[in-house]
């Protein structure tokens, strides 16, 4: 197994080390590290506008630049939430805890060090989580039938509600929503139009790069430009002495460890990835009884910086495990990622291993480059970075809208999607204001029109008994599962017990 592993490695290397792929490679972890760095956007955004561009590139090109992207933005995300206090990433917001007051006492230094030396070992371990559990993951995979598949995706969204950040109600009426966006548009079997209108537009269904872009990017850009200016302060001063002292690195190496730990189990679980990871960490640490002369948390603990850093960075790898062996998009950029392989054909799953080994082996490669790429990156950037902080949003979101637009349109060459985009972008801006996390209606979306396909595949095959979903013992063993997360969230204790991980003071 080992020497497989090895052997496919090296021919992953062989793809990834090409001119082009190391390009697309260090383009991604460039775009990713900007989109961190900038307050509001993130990953998803980013993505979504970007999905238009890949359709020229090849398959797994756009996948690296992609992933170089997801991971990029988890490096980015802490340089602002350490020298502006403004997470530029959702999972980057525990880091402004401790990060920011590090930078108040004049060690921004020694905290941006932190958060790129964690987060590189981080996402090296992550990566090598992938690359051992995925052949496993793949050959069980290929026991699935339509009724396991059903159950799985059951069982993965009810655990994005269960994981997903605020009210359980919210997350529950978030994954309804998307299962009734993802049931727009024509029938497979019957070839009738459901809830179209009348709209002939919409007989093909909503687009996901339509509702992605307008939930994800007009929504956040919107709540940004309603923020006061004076909330928008920049962190002036000079960043010096980058190294950590040596008791630094003696506080934040198990630190580093726990926090790669959590982040590598949690970043596998529906609706995990890299926030629950990170808030995980943190809340871990925070537990941890501080040594003597250790600042408290809150303060400008470097433990505070380092395990959330190192949490969501390898999170944000081990994510793609159950999308490349499964199928099974674990989070909003695991969806989008899924978007990206159909564009090129590509069936998410299992059989992505046989039918496209240099594309998985190749992706997985990339990892080990890219995140060499951002520690190289991002350490010497950190002074453009924060004149960039210093763009006025004035002149930055006009441009981000009218990317938005003109890639939407490029998608179908349809006015229709544009309208869709600055619907859902409203739509996006009042889930801000309600404090609903959007993140589940993207799973719920994309999954629904699978869930629905698998659950007639299994009705056929059983000739219409619905027993087939629990005389089977991986179908019956995951509806199991589900039900217990379902009776497990509501027991007070673990009630408390999750809104004590996502507290952010």
């Amino acid at each position: 197994m080992l020497t497989d592993i090895l052997t496919n490695l090296e021919m992953g290397f062989g793809v990834a080390f090409t001119t082009t792929n190391l390009m697309y490679a260090l383009l991604g972890c460039l775009l990713g590290t900007l989109i961190g760095v900038l307050p509001g956007l993130g990953p998803v955004p980013t993505i979504a506008m970007l999905l238009p561009i890949t359709y020229g590139l090849e398959p797994t090109s756009a996948l690296i630049m992609l992933a170089g992207i997801y991971y990029g933005a988890q490096y980015g995300g802490s340089t602002t939430a350490i020298l502006v206090n403004l997470p530029g990433e959702s999972s980057s917001v525990v880091t402004t805890l401790d990060g920011y007051q590090m930078a108040r006492k004049g060690r921004a230094g020694p905290a941006l060090a932190a958060a790129g030396l964690g987060s590189f070992f981080a996402g090296c371990v992550g990566t090598v989580v992938l690359a051992g559990f995925a052949p496993i993951l793949s050959e069980v995979a290929f026991e699935f039938g339509p009724a396991e598949y059903f159950a799985l995706m059951v069982t993965g969204l009810i655990g994005a509600v269960v994981l997903a950040s605020g009210s359980l109600l919210k997350a529950l009426a978030m994954i309804v929503l998307g299962l009734l966006l993802g049931l727009v548009g024509t029938d497979v079997n019957s070839g009738a139009v459901r809830f179209g209108f009348d709209i002939p537009e919409l007989s093909d269904g909503i687009g996901f790069v339509a509702i992605a872009m307008g939930v994800f990017g007009y929504g956040e850009i919107i709540a940004n430009l309603a923020r006061h200016e004076d909330e928008r302060q920049i962190f002036a001063k000079k960043v010096h002495g980058l190294m950590p002292t040596r008791e630094d690195f003696r506080r934040m190496v198990p630190a580093v460890l726990r926090g790669t730990g959590l982040g590598s189990v949690l970043g596998i679980l529906p609706g995990g990835g890299a926030l629950l990871s990170s808030f995980a960490a943190y809340t871990i640490e925070k537990k941890t009884r501080l040594k003597p002369g250790e600042e408290p948390f809150g303060q400008g603990n470097i433990r505070g910086v380092a395990a959330p850093e190192s949490a969501n960075n390898a999170g944000s790898q081990t994510s793609f495990i159950p999308l490349l062996t499964l199928g099974i998009p674990p989070n909003a950029v695991m969806a989008l990622m899924v978007g990206a392989m159909t564009i090129h054909n590509i069936q998410p799953g299992p059989q992505v291993m046989t039918s496209n080994p240099e594309l998985f082996w190749g992706l997985i490669a990339s990892m080990w480059i890219g995140n060499a790429m951002l520690v190289v990156l991002n350490l010497p950037l950190i002074g453009i970075w924060i004149k960039l902080l210093s763009v006025p949003y004035r002149l930055l979101y006009p441009a981000i809208v009218l990317f938005c637009a003109i890639g939407v349109y490029t998608t179908n060459n349809n006015v229709f999607d544009i309208w869709m985009v600055a619907i859902f972008g409203v739509v996006g801006y009042a889930f801000h204001k309600l404090g609903t996390e959007p993140a589940p209606l993207l799973l719920g979306f994309i999954l629904g029109p699978m869930m629905e396909e698998y659950l007639r595949r299994a009705l056929l095959l059983s000739r219409g008994d619905w027993s087939v979903l629990v005389t089977r013992p991986i179908s019956a063993s995951l509806l199991a599962v589900a039900a217990v997360l379902l009776v497990l969230v509501l027991l007070p204790a673990v009630r408390r017990g999750r809104k004590e991980a996502f507290v952010e003071d």
